[in-house]
Formats: C-alpha cells, sequence, structure tokens
C-alpha cells in the first residue's frame, strides 16, 4: 500500500509540476547525501543551484522522500544520488524521474565494478559506501565534471577547471591523511563502528574493519552480534570503539557494556562521520573536513 501511495504522489506532482521549471536561467541540480552536495557545489560553483535533499545526520540508508523532495526532483535540471542502493528507499523514486526523462545519473557509474567491494547481503550486491576511499572520490569528481560538462557544454572548461582545483585539494588531503594514519601502528589498526561502513577506508588504508549493523542500518545489531563484536574487541586488546553521527548510539554502548563485563575496559573514541557530513558551515560539513577529522579521532583513539 506504501508503495501505491508514493507511486501515486510522484505522479501527480510530476504531472502538477511539469511546467514549473524554475526561470532564473540557472541550472537546478537535486542532490542526495551531503557528500554530494558538497562535490557539485565545488564544481558547479555559481553556474548552478544545487539542493541537497538530506541534512547533516541523516541516513540515506532509511531516508523516504516527502511531497516537497519529489516536487524538487521533478523540477530538477539534473538529479545526482550515490547509487548501490544506499538510498534504498528512493529507488522507485529515481526510476520515475528516468522515465519522465528527467536527467538522472547515479555518481556510483564513475567506478568500474571490479573496484567496488562486494557484498551478497545488500542489495546491489556492493558495498555503497563508496566515498571513503579518496580515490574513488577523484574517479567521481572527474565523473561529475563530465556530466555538468555534457549538461553545459558552454561551461565546460569552467567545470574542469573547477574539478582540477579540486582534484589538487584532495591530493594533498591523500598526502595529510596518509602521514597521520603512519603514526599509528599496524598492529592497533582496528576499526569497530556502529555499522558497516568502513571498508573502502579499512581496504585503502590497511584497517581491519568490524561493525556491529551490517552494510545498512535498516536491520539493527543483536545480542550475538554484540556479543561476536564484544569477544573480537576482548581478543584483540581494541582500546576504543566509535559510534556515528548518523546511527543511535545505543548499540554501541551496549557493546562497550558486554566487553567491559568481561573485566576489559573499552572507550567510546568519539563520533565518526559515515554516511553524512557535519553541519554546514563546520570544518566536518564538507567532504575533506570530515575525512580529516575521522581519520584524526580514529587514530588519536587508538594510540
Amino acid at each position: 500500500m506504501k508503495q501505491l501511495i508514493l507511486i501515486a504522489l510522484i505522479s501527480a506532482s510530476l504531472f502538477g509540476c511539469k511546467d514549473n521549471k524554475p526561470t532564473d536561467g540557472k541550472f537546478h541540480i537535486v542532490t542526495t547525501t551531503s557528500m554530494i552536495t558538497d562535490l557539485v557545489e565545488n564544481i558547479g560553483g555559481d553556474k548552478v543551484v544545487v539542493q541537497g535533499l538530506m541534512a547533516a545526520g541523516v541516513d540515506p540508508h532509511l531516508y523516504k522522500a516527502s511531497e516537497g523532495d519529489v516536487s524538487k526532483l521533478s523540477n530538477a535540471n539534473m538529479i545526482l544520488y550515490s547509487g548501490l542502493h544506499l538510498e534504498g528507499k528512493l529507488v522507485e523514486v529515481f526510476e520515475k524521474m528516468k522515465k519522465q526523462n528527467i536527467n538522472t545519473v547515479a555518481i556510483s557509474d564513475a567506478l568500474d565494478k571490479k573496484d567496488l567491494i562486494g557484498s551478497t547481503l545488500f542489495a546491489s550486491n556492493y558495498d555503497p559506501h563508496i566515498w571513503f576511499d579518496v580515490k574513488n572520490w577523484e574517479q567521481i569528481t572527474v565523473f561529475v565534471a563530465q556530466q555538468l560538462a555534457t549538461a553545459m557544454p558552454e561551461n565546460k572548461e569552467y567545470f574542469k577547471a573547477n574539478a582540477d582545483t579540486y582534484l589538487n585539494k584532495l591530493k594533498a588531503l591523500k598526502e595529510e591523511i596518509e602521514a597521520e594514519i603512519a603514526t599509528l601502528p599496524e598492529d592497533k589498526r582496528r576499526l569497530v563502528t556502529a555499522h558497516d561502513a568502513f571498508r573502502y577506508f579499512g581496504k585503502a588504508y590497511n584497517f581491519d574493519v568490524v561493525g556491529l549493523q551490517g552494510l545498512s542500518t535498516a536491520t539493527e545489531a543483536g545480542v550475538q552480534d554484540v556479543q561476536k563484536t564484544a569477544s573480537y574487541i576482548i581478543e584483540h586488546k581494541v582500546k576504543a570503539v566509535f559510534i556515528e553521527s548518523s546511527v543511535p548510539r545505543r548499540t554501541v554502548e551496549a557493546l562497550q557494556a558486554a566487553v567491559n563485563s568481561k573485566k576489559q575496559e573499552v572507550v567510546i573514541g568519539g563520533t565518526l562521520f559515515s554516511d553524512a557530513l557535519g553541519n554546514p558551515g563546520t570544518p566536518e560539513g564538507t567532504y575533506i573536513g570530515m575525512f580529516k577529522f575521522n581519520v584524526h579521532t580514529i587514530v588519536s583513539s587508538l594510540k
């Protein structure tokens, strides 16, 4: 029933808004996650107007489109979303937009499938948390610039120049975080978090990653998950575990209690940004600032 209501809502919105496209002469882009919003703002500059659906702390796995969101999407010149079923409850919305000839693009299409981390336990059969390897984000930067250039060929050089500037910033980011991670001994590179969002990070920077919940936050961790993870922490003498800004902290607190009950201390090392950036206007409100914050929090807590 809910699916039928959603489809009816989309159809009604498309029919009612088809002549309500913005008339300000700007190219309007709607994005889903805050990471994509930040990226498009860097590349698009003053040639585009960007509207992000998901604010700081919003979990894309559980996000449902409101009537206002559908109106924004149906009136956009372009929609950029992550893909790989990250926005699992919006899949039908995106398909409907494509059928209405709205330029709807998954940024994950920038990546070769062989570079993705597979998972038979997730809807797309791949881990969707692709932004946690900066190399992936570099490829996505080039891809997004190409998508904008195709849509607005008169601004091709402008988008390329902005992308090149941003790529230089990403190169500097890689050098900075690699230097900080190098200060953490390899036997201490064990990252335990609320849900399984950091495998690309682990693969890129040689961390053993354990998430209490699976790749999606739609299913909660059970008692067995907590006990299994607690045993891992005790066996490897992990000093700290981490909560996430977009996931309730109660499961990590239950994990901490389970470990402490076994006479081994583990602390909550801090909050990591996983599926969303921090608040706008803060360093963590940008992709680069978020990545620096996460790495510093992880390294300082595990040392």
